[in-house]
């Protein structure tokens, strides 16, 4: 599988009682798939794997496959602390025919960067799958930097990498020191300066609930390489962005979004709490606007010929 577009990690509905609404699973599963995404994370971080059992997480990734059906790509987040465990989700993700895994760094663990490669080339030699790698020290406390880069990817399953640290610079090194490991967008506000530097596609938590925007940029940018396009929808965009990659409330933020979009999100499991009400009215009205602006983008567009680019991909 060769990694691109537009990548949501699809959230995981709750019932109010914490448990897992796999009805409103399937049903954000299909609405992704309808509106034409390019591939689909199950048991990401925005899908709050952390915060469920071995068995749930299993039972989610078979459902994925069961509903998907072939008709998506699908890429199974197989984070853990521990080495074998994450060996253990990526051989049910191959034994399901996913068509890649996500790795990360063990969250807490803070190993070295040998240590680290250790971990993900310990992986890869058990499942023998397309990897996409996933940077995200804030989360987890490890970078992965050039002597990890280096060690990992002289093997051709290392095909990507989302890329979450925030750090322009890590940015510039991977587009200019790393071209055979293909670059995916993992900080929501520099989706334009990936798409810039040359990224293939876009792992992207709001795509849960505004697919058709988030395949705007996308198209725009990678597409039809018109940047003045990108930049216009990306202004329209930022307010959303900083409110998810600055607030503190991430997850949250996109399962009201999802509530807005009329598709079932629920509750976030303990120990996150909800939005203030302040915060979802400020959110919804930020929502409200961002799709008016784009959508005006899109026609404008249209007017002057251009093809429908997001109809295309739906």
């Amino acid at each position: 599988m060769s990694f691109k577009g537009v990548i949501p990690p699809i959230i995981t509905p709750f019932h109010e009682d914490g448990s897992i609404d796999r009805a409103g699973f399937e049903t954000v599963l299909e609405h992704l798939i309808a509106a034409g995404v390019h591939g689909i994370v199950i048991g990401g971080t925005t899908g709050e794997y952390y915060a469920q059992s071995r068995d749930e997480r299993v039972g989610l990734l078979k459902l994925a496959a069961k509903v998907a059906h072939g008709r998506v790509p699908l890429i199974a987040g197989v984070g853990a602390i521990r080495t074998e465990d994450c060996i253990e989700y990526a051989l049910i993700a191959r034994d399901l025919k996913y068509d890649g895994i996500l790795i990360g760094s063990p969250y807490y663990a803070v190993p070295t960067q040998q240590e680290l490669a250790n971990h993900a080339l310990a992986i890869d030699r058990a499942a023998d799958m397309p990897i996409m790698l996933y940077n995200y020290p804030g989360r987890t406390g490890t970078m992965m930097d050039t002597e990890f880069l280096d060690r990992v990817g002289r093997n051709t399953n290392f095909r990507a990498i989302k890329e979450s640290s925030g750090s322009v610079n890590q940015l510039h090194i991977l587009a200019r020191d790393y071209p055979h490991i293909d670059l995916f967008c993992g900080m929501d506000d520099q989706a334009l300066e990936f798409f810039v530097w040359g990224a293939r596609g876009w792992v992207c938590g709001a795509g849960n609930c505004l697919p058709e925007e988030h395949l705007a940029l996308y198209n725009a940018c990678v597409v039809e390489k018109d940047f003045a396009k990108g930049r216009l929808i990306m202004s329209a965009l930022l307010p959303l962005m900083r409110v998810l990659e600055q607030g503190g409330k991430f997850v949250q933020a996109i399962k009201y979004g999802c509530e807005l979009a009329g598709l079932p999100a629920g509750p976030v499991r303990k120990p996150m709490r909800g939005l203030e009400e302040d915060e979802r009215r400020e959110l919804a009205n930020t929502i409200r606007t961002l799709k008016a602006v784009i959508a005006s983008i899109d026609n404008k567009s249209i007017k002057k010929g251009a093809p429908n680019v997001v109809a295309l991909n739906a």
